[in-house]
């Protein structure tokens, strides 16, 4: 077994859902549910294979596209999807047909 290999794959995916949507899910339900370890059970399996699929489709394509293409198309659509959200967070937010919440006009 490839130790380091191992290691860093085990610290990029520990350290990339600490605090992210999946993460806060799981506070949820574990909140409103008095069986934490079904939740983790649960949890954990989606996160198994969920990384089960994502190292297969890597598998199959690096049979037939080279590494360095694989890592570059990984990297443009991080890239792009980091820009979107960039400038989605940028915009002001979109006005909802003109009105504001309590701001009726009509007669009460």
């Amino acid at each position: 077994m490839d130790l380091p290999l191992l290691a860093s794959t085990f610290a990029t995916v520990f350290l990339a859902e600490l605090g992210d949507k999946t993460q806060l899910a799981i506070v949820t339900i574990s909140g409103t549910s008095s069986r934490s370890g079904a939740v983790f059970a649960g949890s954990s399996l989606a996160l198994v294979l969920a990384s089960l699929l994502g190292a297969a489709a890597g598998g199959s394509l690096s049979s037939v596209i080279g590494p360095d293409v694989l890592q570059l198309a990984a990297s443009v659509g991080f890239l792009v999807i980091g820009s979107r959200l960039l400038i989605k967070a940028s915009r002001p937010e979109a006005e909802g047909g003109g009105e504001t919440p309590g701001s009726d006009d009509s007669p009460t």
